[in-house]
């Protein structure tokens, strides 16, 4: 069964490319980001890698930790990092998983259980390890998302939704689409008119169900 919004994700140990890590005591209390690639010194994850490198700041900015994973080893990941460094011109302060054994990759439900890799593999054998799980404090599934190999991942939607999360959590609102930080949010209709007021202050209500109020601060 995949892995469910809500859901306890799975706690392991493994190997890094700083080291070992327990996945839950890694987490700690903040919220982290785990993002998977089908293999090393490949184009479209070196895009990526950089991307989440650059964006170093803004996930320190919302007590995020991110990490990635991908089913080559510790050595590989180490030579690959260089890289990723001199394309993007930033730091890759993170780590990286090695998940040899598809390990991580399975209690996630990103390969099939009898999923094996084959001598002389290409990143084909592992195309489905290409995802994004945004997990909270609490250890839960907040948001996943997975996307093809040759379409490389929008990191700036991520830390938007990351956002979203962070603020509808918070405040017990919601989000309407493409929303951003500092625009009106969606008080849920489980809150009544009187409590919205007490809570919001002033609200507008263009249909009886949606009501949007300035966000909290």
């Amino acid at each position: 069964m995949s892995l469910r919004i809500n859901a306890t994700v799975p706690d392991f140990e493994a190997q890094t490319s700083q080291g070992n890590i327990q996945f839950h005591d890694w987490i700690g209390d903040s919220w982290a980001i785990l993002f998977s690639h089908p293999k090393d010194f490949t184009p479209v994850c070196t895009t990526e890698f950089g991307a989440v490198a650059k964006l170093d700041a803004e996930w320190k900015k919302r007590d995020t930790k991110v990490i990635g994973v991908s089913v080559d080893g510790v050595e590989e990941h180490q030579g690959w990092i260089k890289d990723i460094e001199t394309y993007s011109g930033s730091d890759v302060g993170f780590p990286i998983i090695a998940d040899e054994a598809l390990k991580v990759s399975k209690l996630f439900d990103m390969l099939p259980a009898e999923a094996y890799l084959p001598d002389g593999r290409t990143p084909a054998d592992s195309a489905t390890v290409r995802s994004v799980f945004i997990i909270g404090p609490d250890k839960q599934l907040k948001l996943s998302m997975t996307y093809p190999m040759n379409v490389g991942r929008n990191f700036s939607e991520i830390l938007r939704a990351l956002d979203a999360l962070q603020t509808a959590g918070e405040h017990n609102v919601a989000t309407p689409a493409d929303w951003t930080v500092g625009e009106d949010v969606i008080i849920p209709t489980s809150v009544s008119n009187d409590d919205a007021k007490a809570k919001f202050g002033e609200f507008e209500a263009p249909l009886p169900y949606l009501r949007t109020a300035k966000q909290p601060r």
